[in-house]
């Protein structure tokens, strides 16, 4: 079973998987729209409008055409543009919008003709999407260097600096407001990934609930049907209550159930806990039992401490009067053993996951039982 930083480290990567879906589909439209614009509304004005120097204007162009072309093989593929991407392509851009209002002229700036100031902030968009603080700082250098420029022509007339200011505000307006739109779908997406993750938590919960219960309710209806052939010879007389294998089997009925039971309670030390159980259950038939334990509480699954505990309550059942059961956990094994005056055959099989050792030596019974944490 996972932990809760694993759990928390696995739902911490999903969030940013889902911001970057995000981003992925907004660059696709922003590249889209880069394209469209660039191609569709700038290159006519390149191409047409008289300037100072045609040549600096169709190389702003053809850069700015250049980094649009150079984000596609990252966009295309949903991939994050790269770091060395982004800075080179931010200063090409920049270098590209200084040209082109070179070339324009600075009066001409925020005009008909500027066709390059409202192009660069989609491009600038489309480079530092994921990265808000500085997008929204290097649109206002860009917006102030802009104005610095209209600006150094000379005082305008109020209509002319009205005009700029319009166009100015009309175009950042629009790419603050693909930011903002940015923010709120990733937030929403955050918030629809989360819900759909505790859901899924919950769900997961409820049918490993139902798992155990459907297991533990095969796990109380086995031995039940165990029991039940010892309970009818009880009660139809066919079994006497003072004959010795009798009282074995009623005894290793009894410690079966306790530590069954033991099974389903909430414990720091579920192993110990449970040869805890099948001690109770001795020492309640008379026996004279010491327990020792030794070793920090290692993780056991449930099917591999019923498996430990067997040569307990076999060992348990058939002492007469005195045993001793000792757990011993290291980082590489865990073992339960048990040392019993008894002198029934209670030998049990070994399984692939735990080893079992019997012997008999004189009146006492000696049964042990290993599991290695780790294979090898």
């Amino acid at each position: 079973m996972p932990t809760t930083e694993e759990s928390r480290a696995a739902a911490a990567g999903e969030l940013r998987a889902t911001g970057d879906h995000v981003y992925a589909t907004m660059r696709i439209v922003l590249v889209c729209a880069t394209g469209v614009l660039q191609l569709g509304l700038s290159l006519h004005p390149v191409l047409v409008q008289e300037c100072r120097h045609r040549w600096l204007a169709v190389a702003a162009f053809a850069s700015l055409a250049c980094v649009t072309a150079a984000c596609c093989g990252w966009v295309l593929r949903r991939r994050p543009l790269p770091g060395v991407l982004v800075a080179a392509g931010a200063a090409v851009v920049l270098a590209a919008s200084f040209s082109a209002a070179v070339a324009l002229g600075p009066e001409r700036r925020f005009g008909p003709a500027d066709w390059s100031f409202g192009l660069v902030g989609w491009h600038l968009l489309l480079l530092l999407l994921d990265r808000v603080r500085v997008l929204v700082t290097v649109l206002a250098a860009h917006l102030v260097a802009s104005m610095g420029m209209f600006l150094s022509a000379g005082v305008p007339d109020r209509s002319a600096f009205g005009a700029a200011g319009a166009a100015a505000f009309a175009a950042v307006n629009v790419q603050l407001a693909v930011i903002v739109i940015t923010r709120v779908l990733q937030q929403q997406t955050r918030e629809a990934a989360r819900a759909a993750g505790e859901r899924d938590r919950m769900v997961t919960k409820v049918l490993t609930a139902r798992q155990w219960e459907q297991h533990q309710h095969s796990a109380f209806a086995g031995q039940l049907g165990a029991t039940l052939p010892l309970l009818a010879g009880l009660a139809d007389g066919e079994l006497d209550p003072r004959d010795p294998d009798t009282r074995r089997r009623c005894a290793l009925a009894a410690t079966q159930l306790r530590r069954l039971f033991a099974e389903n309670d909430e414990v720091p030390d579920p192993l110990v806990h449970e040869v805890t159980a099948c001690v109770d259950a001795a020492e309640w038939r008379g026996v004279d039992v010491s327990f020792a334990v030794s070793g920090a509480p290692v993780p056991v699954p449930p099917e591999v401490r019923r498996e430990l505990t067997g040569p307990v309550i076999a060992a348990l059942s058939a002492a007469r009067s005195r045993a001793r059961v000792s757990v011993l956990r290291t980082d590489q094994e865990v073992r339960v053993a048990v040392v019993a005056d008894a002198a029934a055959d209670v030998a049990t099989a070994a399984t692939g996951r735990v080893g079992v050792e019997y012997g008999v030596y004189g009146d006492y019974l000696r049964l042990e039982a290993g599991w290695r944490t780790s294979p090898g």
